[in-house]
C-alpha cells in the first residue's frame, strides 16, 4: 500500500515501501496527470483507486524512463494517454520481456514469490503519445513541461515541471535513501549535467523516483557526487587511471562504482 505526500497544491506524491518508490499525481481543473505507474498490475490499480479518492478528473499517464518498476502498473489506468519519450518507448519495446523474466527470476530467488507472479502476468502498455525535447500538457489552469534532459540514468530520460508549483518529478535522475542506479544504459558523463538542467529550473521541491522529495540541495549534492564519478569514467576510458585506482575516488560504495568502471575498462 502507498501513502500521499502533498508537495505543492494539487500536486502529490504516493510513497510505496517496496524498491522505496515514488510515484506522482498532478491535479488540474479539467484533467489530472499521472506520474509513472508502478511495477505490476496489483500496484497500478491501488495507484488508481488512490487517484480516485483524490479526484474524479480525467487523466494522463507519462512514463518518465523505460524500467519495469515505472510502467508495468499501465494496464488498469486504461483507456488515457500514455506519454514517454520516443527513445522511452522504443527501449520498453525492445527490452520489456528481458527485463520481465530477468526481475521475476530475481524476486523468486529473494522468497518473493508473489511479486514474481504479479510481474509476469503484468500486461505490456506501450505509450502512444512520444516527446524527444520538450512538450506541455494543459491541463485546466495549469500547464506543466515534459523535458528531456539528455542522455543521463538512460537514454529516455523524461522529467515533468510543475512551475506553478515549483516541483519537479525527476524520476530516477535524482535518486533518495541509496546510491545512484547506474546500469548498462545510463551515461555517467551525460547524468550530472541532466540534474544541471534540473537545478535551472530553480525548483522548490524534486521528487524522485524512489525515497522521499528533496530541495535542491540534495540534487547539488548528488550532481557534485555524479561528477566525480564521470571524471573517475573519463579517466578510466582514457587509459590514465586503472579501475583499481580509480575505486578508492568514488563518492559511492564500491558495488555502484565497479560495474561502471569495469564496463568502461572493457571497451
Amino acid at each position: 500500500m502507498g501513502e500521499w505526500t502533498e508537495v505543492g497544491d494539487g500536486v502529490l506524491a504516493r510513497r510505496y515501501e517496496h524498491l522505496d518508490q515514488t510515484l506522482g499525481l498532478v491535479v488540474g481543473q479539467e484533467r489530472c496527470l499521472v506520474i509513472d505507474t508502478g511495477g505490476d498490475e496489483v500496484q497500478g490499480a491501488e495507484f488508481v483507486a488512490a487517484i480516485k479518492g483524490v479526484t474524479s478528473l480525467p487523466w494522463t499517464v507519462v512514463i518518465t524512463h523505460a524500467h519495469f518498476d515505472h510502467y508495468f502498473g499501465t494496464a488498469p489506468f486504461r483507456p488515457c494517454p500514455v506519454w514517454s519519450h520516443d527513445r522511452c518507448r522504443a527501449a520498453m519495446a525492445a527490452d520489456a520481456e528481458h527485463d520481465r523474466a530477468a526481475f521475476a527470476a530475481r524476486f523468486v530467488r529473494d522468497g518473493e514469490h508473489e511479486l514474481a507472479d504479479r510481474l509476469v502476468n503484468a500486461e505490456l502498455v506501450l505509450p502512444d503519445e512520444v516527446m524527444t525535447t520538450k512538450t506541455e500538457l494543459d491541463l485546466g489552469g495549469r500547464v506543466v513541461t515534459l523535458l528531456h534532459p539528455g542522455l543521463a540514468h538512460s537514454d529516455g530520460d523524461l522529467m515533468v515541471h510543475v512551475p506553478d508549483a515549483g516541483v519537479v518529478f525527476a524520476g530516477d535522475l535524482v535518486e533518495v535513501g541509496a546510491p545512484p542506479s547506474i546500469g548498462p544504459d545510463a551515461d555517467p558523463v551525460g547524468w550530472p549535467k541532466a540534474l544541471d538542467k534540473i537545478l535551472a529550473l530553480r525548483p522548490d521541491t524534486v521528487v524522485p523516483g524512489h525515497g522521499s522529495p528533496v530541495d535542491v540541495s540534495y540534487v547539488e549534492e548528488q550532481r557534485d557526487q555524479l561528477h566525480q564519478l564521470s571524471a573517475l569514467f573519463r579517466a578510466v576510458k582514457a587509459g590514465r587511471m586503472s579501475v583499481e585506482e580509480a575505486l578508492p575516488h568514488s563518492p559511492f560504495p564500491e558495488a555502484t562504482t565497479r560495474p561502471v568502471l569495469d564496463r568502461v575498462s572493457r571497451t
